[in-house]
């Protein structure tokens, strides 16, 4: 599986292999692996240099498939110093499956005005491997084609940091971007600090929103988890987004809880 992508192109199109696989259902995808995708579509539309995006949400309508799916955006709102843009995935079918907004926004002018940053966490090369047995017994997103290091906590242990890296390219022939990176991370926020066993309990993200401060560098991105389960109430995620230079920005997530 060393030379497998996550995603082939297919005549417009886009084939999602083994690795872009999720652990709640063998033939779904990873919420990471649509969203990064999402997230190169909206890279690829063409903007003004001095506007850079700023958020991305993305509401996951259906479970997303293996297999070919075609990915459109557009811009559903011009402007010289704020844009909306739109994005979905859907099937060969017609079925969409994703959808998402995005804002790119000018860079701030804040006359040289910034707010201290967070300490980084201890970098990846302090982190520890760690990943779960995937409960169908096949490929899947994670570890196949993202490596996570902990560096604080672990899978099903609460809050926990660790470091992400993809370990194959999004997309054949294509060396993946920072921001692409970024959304294949961000996803994982609610995977790491689970307060609730695996084995009894789903919490499943229906959303994911990324705000992004700064652009990404390199090949890492840390997510400093929490999950938070309201009485009676919804959970939710909440991830504090870094690169190996500092805080990039943050992503959450709302959660459907409940018993297998």
């Amino acid at each position: 599986m060393a030379d497998t992508a996550v995603f082939a192109t297919l005549d417009g199109r886009f084939v999602a292999s083994e690795l872009a696989r999720g652990p709640w259902d063998p033939a779904a995808q990873h919420g990471g692996a649509p969203a990064a995708l999402l997230m190169r579509a909206f890279e690829r539309l063409e903007a003004a240099p001095a506007l850079t995006l700023a958020r991305v949400t993305y509401e996951f309508l259906r479970p997303v498939p293996l297999g070919e799916l075609a990915v459109n955006v557009s811009v559903a709102r011009p402007g010289r110093r704020v844009q909306l843009l739109e994005g979905s995935i859907a099937t060969p079918g017609g079925e969409e499956v994703v959808r998402a907004r995005a804002l790119r926004v000018a860079a701030a002018d804040s006359g040289g005005v910034t707010t201290a940053a967070p300490p980084v966490p201890p970098g990846p090369q302090h982190g520890r491997s760690r990943s779960l047995a995937p409960p169908h017994g096949l490929p899947m997103f994670a570890p196949d084609a993202i490596e996570v290091r902990f560096v604080a906590g672990s899978f099903g242990g609460g809050p926990a940091t660790a470091w992400f890296r993809l370990r194959q390219p999004l997309v054949a022939g294509e060396v993946p971007s920072p921001l692409q990176r970024l959304a294949a991370a961000g996803d994982f926020g609610n995977g790491i600090s689970a307060t609730l066993s695996w084995d009894e309990y789903m919490f499943v993200n229906p959303d994911l929103t990324l705000y992004i401060e700064r652009q990404p560098l390199g090949e890492w991105i840390c997510l400093q988890s929490r999950t938070i389960l309201a009485e009676a109430g919804i959970g939710t995620a909440e991830s504090v987004l870094f690169d190996e230079r500092g805080r990039v920005g943050r992503a959450t997530q709302a959660l459907l809880v409940a018993r297998r």
